[in-house]
């Protein structure tokens, strides 16, 4: 049976980006909605994601001499229109029949770093072309073939892609309750990942997952390194003891996640790790965070915790459902007018000024926002 999904493209009205999940659903199939937005076990942590964000609260500072804030920053010599970044997400042809295409083409647009899933549903130079100069990252699910991730990592300097972030955190699937409820299978193939996927489409993601190396090791970070001379961004640490391995293993920065709740349930939410995280990096590496972003003062408190980018996933790939790359190029706007005007609000001009704030501890208990409340999956 030929899998039906959206086909819209233009723009999408909406007052935040819950409302997008909300919207998402209906044009969405059930499985694969299921399959993008529900999270490992209990959803424990897929919500404490949300909630942990309010453990830290934004003092407002006047008389700062602040107007029109700005919000462009920095990497690699990369000019970029906002510190919000697209994180590595599989499969967006779940969501749109265009897929990865017109999720670069709205990133373009906003001119942000656009990362790219190892599981992508489009290969590699339809999306650079899409994505229009924009920079680009790769997210690499390292294979157990070496000779596969040497290939890999050819095409991916080809294409002229600046950095490769290593996922460590999802050796194997977490537990997806509501595929499994579902009996969600992949109705979509992966062309970057083909050759150690070989039944291609119409597989379970933990038979994705268990074809990737699970004995990932500082030498595999090493491996990266030394065969790409790319920066390698190791995706997964939430502990100082990660931190000091990955950048003994010569990582150049780091990746908060928990991989939007969907592997470890049980385990503290991203921003919580990130914290931590940063006391232990101490500016060394850059830091990317991501989990739970769902509004613009998300993203200032996790730069006022130490990331130097924010990245969000789940929330494009419902503008893209909505609104193709018109919705996907939305989504970004309306969390950076957001950051502006907390930036605004807050007394601080630059992106900088934002990672020099400092933020007052809640003492009380966060509950999570209505806005936030689970969805039926199944």
């Amino acid at each position: 049976m030929t899998f039906k999904t959206s086909t819209a493209e233009g723009p999408v009205n909406f007052f935040n980006v819950y409302d997008l999940e909300k919207m998402a659903q209906s044009v969405i199939p059930k499985g694969a909605f299921g399959y993008i937005a529900s999270g490992a076990g209990d959803t424990f942590t897929l919500y404490e994601n949300i909630r942990a964000f309010n453990h830290k609260l934004i003092v407002p500072q006047v008389l700062r001499n602040v107007e029109n804030p700005e919000t462009n920053t920095e990497i690699y010599g990369d000019k970029i229109s906002s510190p919000i970044i697209m994180a590595p997400v599989a499969a967006h042809k779940l969501a749109n029949v265009q897929g990865e295409v017109a999720s670069a083409k709205g990133v373009g647009e906003f001119n942000t770093i656009y990362t790219i899933s190892s599981y992508s549903t489009t290969d590699l130079p339809e999306v650079t072309k899409a994505l229009n100069g924009a920079p680009e990252w790769f997210q690499f699910y390292f294979s157990k073939d070496d000779g596969i991730n040497r290939n890999i990592m050819d095409r991916v300097k080809e294409q002229g892609i600046k950095a490769i972030v290593l996922t460590a955190d999802a050796t194997v699937g977490g537990n997806r309750e509501t595929d499994a409820r579902n009996g969600y299978v992949f109705p979509v193939g992966m062309p970057i990942v083909e050759e150690y996927l070989p039944q291609g489409a119409g597989q379970t993601m933990d038979f994705v997952y268990k074809s990737a190396k699970q004995k990932l090791s500082p030498r595999d970070v090493e491996f990266i390194a030394e065969y790409s001379g790319l920066p390698v961004y190791v995706k997964g640490p939430q502990c100082k003891e990660d931190v000091d391995i990955a950048l003994s293993a010569g990582a150049s920065g780091i990746w908060v996640t928990n991989h939007g709740g969907r592997q470890l349930d049980g385990g503290p939410a991203a921003f919580d790790s990130l914290q931590e995280v940063a006391e232990a990096v101490d500016k060394r590496v850059p830091i990317v965070f991501d989990s739970g972003v769902r509004r613009g003062q998300h993203v200032f408190k996790a730069l006022a915790s130490g990331a130097d980018l924010v990245a969000i996933g789940r929330p494009v790939i419902y503008g893209l459902a909505l609104g193709g790359s018109v919705g996907v190029r939305q989504v970004f706007e309306k969390l950076n007018d957001e950051l502006k005007m907390v930036m605004q609000l807050a007394g601080t001009q630059t992106i900088e000024d934002v990672k020099n704030f400092k933020l007052r501890h809640n003492p009380y208990d966060a509950p999570l926002p209505p806005e936030a409340a689970p969805l039926k999956l199944y």
